[in-house]
């Protein structure tokens, strides 16, 4: 047996394997958003759409998604947060971040998603991508040939920058 894709260390056949191939559904909006990572592993692209809330199907491109999961190697997924994802709540919130690597840049992709359950069943509504913070200088950013901050009269290149 294999391990699961969604980092769960159980075998894929018993935990995101039976929802993604159509055996049962998700019974959490975890547990499907564990399964939506799986099915990108395992380029079952059929089921990121069919996972989807009806209404947002039509916005999917279903060969793009597929070029890109299959160029991609997927090497893990980190639940970050869990919100509303009990036996009574109809809408859940799953912060995660999914690593991957293509054309040899390993990529973080943190989003916030949002899940409905409807009918029993839960479907994946939409994702905000979260980015890293820009990096922002507060100084004036010093130049080699531009006098050393520090005051003495040598250029930056030969007084404080020598240091770095």
């Amino acid at each position: 047996m294999t391990d699961c894709p969604c980092c769960s260390e159980r075998a894929y056949d018993n935990c995101c394997g039976p929802i993604v191939e159509g055996q049962q559904s998700a019974p959490t909006a975890e547990a499907l958003m564990r399964a939506r990572y799986t099915a990108y592993a395992k380029q079952k692209i059929g089921f990121i759409r069919d996972s989807m809330l009806k209404s947002t199907q039509d916005q999917f491109d279903e060969a793009a998604t597929t070029k890109w999961s299959a160029k991609s190697t997927w090497l893990g997924l980190e639940i970050n947060s869990v919100e509303g994802d009990d036996d009574t709540s109809s809408e859940a919130t799953v912060d995660f971040t999914a690593r991957y690597e293509r054309g040899g840049e390993t990529e973080d992709h943190h989003e916030v998603a949002q899940f409905k359950r409807d009918k029993g069943q839960w479907y994946f509504v939409n994702g905000k991508l979260i980015g890293t913070a820009t990096f922002v200088r507060l100084e004036p950013k010093v130049g080699r040939n531009d006098p050393c901050p520090c005051g003495s009269t040598k250029k930056y290149k030969k007084c404080c920058g020598k240091l770095s």
